[in-house]
């Protein structure tokens, strides 16, 4: 049963409504963002139409304000915005949507005069932005928008789209745009492809410091500008319209055998049923290191292969992937399509190749998750002279997951770090190598035969020899 203390709803409804009161203002004083908070609920309190004017203010004070905004004091601005369109949404959309509507879009203005003051390296302020972005389409939907009228109004913000927070945007309005808006916005977009981009004159560039060629080179980022949203426009608008012919235009033919390029269109031409057509894109695709294939043409070959009825094709794919990369995924899928016995045979092949593998520390990596724990341990220790010791976060949960069944890997494991660190000198590591050599000694205990490998005690012994002036380790190592 709850204390009567804890902080929940129902206990401070025992306050009353007076203290409750008392204690928010005296909680809201020296914070703005309470204060707003606050006020932005006692407009709501009164009518969505108070609301509105409430978060209308407060954007256009967000929009015009010129403080730069670090990461220190990004959060109240994180929470101030996030308090604007909860109440669009939750005060103002249920009973005027129209209005809402109309208020998001202002949300989503304030975007760029924001951004150029402010420190989002964490993308947390883009991605309420984008929350706000989504919000249009629901509202949109609700208010029951001209088709044409709202595709002019995505015009005009795609063209303002330099920060990506309308990243997405004909989707997300494609419900409320319907045929009618889709084929409105078509026409605007492939009139600004035609429309002429004007030169501005040279004075004004050479004034500002820009020199003769100013005018020429702000002309030309204004070009390419306009044909980059051109092209993103129209391949959202075919993908909402379900016309592949028309996104496959918007790429030239050398693009379109750009693998991940080649994936994208072989994907959509499989959902319009034209497999044939899929696999030939696909196939004309070319690749600058056959060692390295993208993901996402792997997949889109599988998945046309299947669609085609060659699964015999399919299979030897999926093989020849997980020889090339360890794909887990594609051993898998591969194993599951395997009759009855001969899986087990086949994986048993994999683990082998996964051990024999020229990159060790990937195939390490694979072994552990699969997992395939004594097949890790015989690579480790088999392969211990090319372990790079530097990569700890592959090294550590290996050492962990040998460390139960096979101790003298996960030892050799650890003596990787130590080893690395030790020789680099790296002495911001050297707590962490400390840790490490400590374990081995527990692990040491449980090793009954080392075999060819040196004796922890000999170890140990060497380390003093050859590193015993580096007090900095020595001092974490009991």
């Amino acid at each position: 049963m709850a204390s009567k203390i804890t902080l929940n709803a129902k206990n401070l409804e025992t306050l009353g409504a007076e203290r409750l009161a008392e204690l928010l203002i005296e909680i809201s004083t020296g914070s703005a963002v309470a204060k707003r908070r606050l006020r932005l609920e006692l407009a709501g309190a009164q009518s969505p139409k108070e609301a509105g004017r409430e978060v209308a203010k407060r954007l256009t004070s967000i929009a015009r304000a010129r403080s730069f905004v670090t990461w220190q004091n990004r959060k109240p601005l994180v929470i101030d915005l996030e308090s604007q369109l909860r109440a669009i949404k939750e005060q103002i959309a249920p009973t005027d949507p129209t209005e809402a509507l109309a208020l998001t879009w202002r949300f989503m203005q304030v975007a760029t005069p924001l951004f150029e003051r402010c420190d989002d390296s964490s993308g947390i302020v883009i991605g309420v932005f984008h929350n706000a972005c989504a919000l249009l389409g629901e509202i949109a939907l609700a208010a029951g928008t001209p088709p044409e009228a709202l595709a002019d109004a995505a015009v005009e913000a795609l063209r303002d789209n330099g920060y990506g927070q309308y990243d997405g945007l004909i989707a997300i309005l494609t419900p409320a745009l319907g045929a009618e808006g889709l084929a409105h916005l078509k026409a605007r977009i492939e009139a600004l492809a035609a429309a002429p981009v004007p030169v501005p004159p040279k004075g004004e560039w050479e004034a500002v410091g820009y020199g003769s060629g100013g005018a020429t080179y702000a002309h030309q980022m204004e070009e390419r500008a306009r044909q980059s949203l051109v092209r993103m426009a129209l391949k959202d608008i075919a993908d909402a319209m379900g016309d592949v012919d028309a996104f496959i235009a918007q790429y030239d033919p050398a693009t379109r055998k750009v693998p991940k390029i080649a994936a994208e269109i072989a994907t959509r031409l499989l959902a319009a049923g034209r497999a044939g057509d899929a696999l030939g894109f696909l196939e004309r695709a070319e690749f600058r290191d056959r060692a390295w294939v993208p993901e996402e043409w792997q997949a889109a070959r599988l998945d046309v292969l299947e669609s085609l009825g060659r699964t015999d094709e399919a299979q030897s794919f999926r093989l020849e992937c997980y020889h090339r990369s360890l794909a887990a995924d594609h051993l898998r899928a591969y194993l599951k399509h395997l009759a009855d016995f001969d899986d087990v045979e086949a994986e048993e092949l994999a683990m082998a190749h996964a051990v024999a593998y020229p990159e060790p520390l990937s195939a390490l990596h694979f072994l552990i998750h699969w997992p395939a724990l004594g097949r890790a341990a015989q690579l480790v220790q088999h392969r211990f002279d090319e372990l790079d010791g530097d990569r700890y976060e592959i090294l550590t949960p290996a050492a962990e997951g040998l460390s139960a069944r096979y101790p003298l890997a996960a030892s050799l494991a650890l003596r990787s770090m130590i080893d690395f660190t030790l020789n680099a000198g790296r002495s911001s590591r050297y707590q962490h190598a400390a840790r490490h050599l400590a374990e081995c000694d527990a692990l040491a205990a449980r090793i009954e035969d080392f075999g060819t490998v040196e004796p922890h005690a000999n170890y140990v012994a060497r380390l003093r020899r050859d590193h015993g002036r580096k007090s900095g380790f020595w001092g974490h190592f009991a």
